[in-house]
C-alpha cells in the first residue's frame, strides 16, 4: 500500500456489517461536514463478514451492504484483500465466535484497531486478544459507547462527586447462545459500572431469573457496585452514582458520536482511552457472573477467571 500524503485522510477498514454500528460509524466519517474530531478520516473498505449463525445478525449484512456503499465504501470479499486498502481498522462483527480468528489477521497486518462489543465469545480468547495484539506492539480500543454518557465521565474525569461510593447500573441484557450471558448486551450496563467505579472488583455475586439479572460487585477497598440487566419491559440505559459530595443521576443513552470521537483520537495517537487491565477486568466481571450462576448464586472471586 502507498504511503499516504499529508493531507490524505486516514482510511478507515471495517470488518463486519452484521451490525447497526458499522453504517452508523461510517455516516460519521464519511459525513460531507464531519464533527471537527472525526475530519482527516474516511471509511474505504468493509469485509461484510459478519456471523455466519445468527439470523438477526447476518439476515442484516444485505442492507448494511447497500447503505455503506452509498457512502463510497468497497466491499472486499475478503479480510486480507481489505487489510491492504486501509491504515485502521473497525473491527464490527457482531458475532463474538470468529472475533479471535478475525483480529490475528488484522494484528498480523500491524494495523491499529477499535474492537467493538463483545471483543470475543469468552473471556480466554478476550485474553488472547489484548496478548497478542500487546506482543505484537498493535495498538488495541474496546468499549461500550454508554462509557461516554456525559454524567459518566464526569464522575470519572471530573470529580462531580467527590470520591465515588458505589454504583447501581442497568442495561438491557439479551442472551444469546455461544456466549456468555452479559457478554451479548449486559456489556453495556456493565461497562457503565466500571466507568464510575474502576478498576479493583474483588468478587461478584449473581441473582438470576427468566426477566432479570442482579450482579453484585464488591471492590477490594469495601465499595459496592450493582449491575441490573433486563429482559423484559422498557430497553434503557443509565444507574445512579453515590458519592461523599452527592449522588448523580447517570442519565441516557446519548448515541455513537461521543464513541467515535475517542476512536479518531486513538487512531490518531494509537493509544486507547481504556486501560487494557480495565476492559479485561470487566469482561472477568462478566465471565465471573456466569459461574456464579452455575454455582447458584455463590460468591466467585475475580482471581479465579483473571488467573
Amino acid at each position: 500500500m502507498l504511503a499516504n500524503q499529508p493531507n490524505d485522510p486516514i482510511k478507515i477498514g471495517i470488518i463486519g456489517l452484521d451490525t447497526s454500528h458499522a453504517p452508523a460509524f461510517t455516516k460519521l466519517f464519511n459525513s460531507e461536514s464531519p464533527k471537527p474530531e472525526l475530519a482527516g478520516f474516511r471509511v474505504v473498505a468493509a469485509y461484510p463478514h459478519g456471523s455466519r449463525d445468527i439470523q438477526s445478525s447476518y439476515e442484516r449484512i444485505p442492507g448494511y451492504i447497500d447503505q455503506v456503499r452509498e457512502l463510497g465504501v468497497e466491499i472486499i470479499d475478503s479480510i486480507e484483500a481489505m487489510l491492504a486498502k486501509v491504515d485502521v481498522v473497525l473491527l464490527e462483527t457482531n458475532d463474538g465466535k470468529p472475533r479471535l480468528e478475525q483480529a490475528r489477521k488484522v494484528i498480523a497486518a500491524r494495523k491499529p484497531f477499535f474492537i467493538d462489543k463483545p471483543v470475543a465469545a469468552s473471556f480466554e480468547d478476550t485474553k488472547a486478544i489484548y496478548e497478542e495484539a500487546k506482543a505484537a506492539g498493535v495498538p488495541i480500543f474496546s468499549a461500550s459507547s454508554l462509557r461516554y454518557m456525559v454524567n459518566a465521565q464526569a464522575v470519572r474525569h471530573d470529580n462531580k462527586i467527590g470520591k465515588v461510593l458505589g454504583c447501581d447500573a442497568f442495561s438491557p441484557a439479551k442472551l444469546e447462545s455461544g456466549h456468555p450471558d452479559l457478554f451479548w448486551y449486559g456489556i453495556h450496563g456493565v461497562e457503565i459500572l466500571f466507568t464510575v467505579m474502576g478498576t479493583g472488583c474483588e468478587s461478584v455475586t449473581r441473582f438470576s431469573t427468566a426477566d432479570t439479572d442482579v450482579v453484585v460487585g464488591t471492590w477490594e477497598d469495601g465499595r459496592i457496585g450493582t449491575f441490573r440487566g433486563t429482559r423484559a419491559g422498557k430497553h434503557e440505559y443509565g444507574g445512579t452514582a453515590f458519592g461523599e459530595e452527592g449522588n448523580l443521576v447517570l442519565g441516557q443513552y446519548e448515541g455513537y458520536e461521543p464513541l467515535a470521537v475517542q476512536i479518531a483520537a486513538f487512531f490518531k495517537t494509537k493509544k486507547s482511552p481504556v486501560d487494557d487491565a480495565e476492559t479485561l477486568e470487566i469482561y472477568a466481571f462478566m465471565e465471573a457472573a456466569d459461574e456464579s450462576k452455575r454455582r447458584g448464586g455463590a460468591k466467585v472471586n475475580l482471581a479465579e477467571i483473571l488467573g
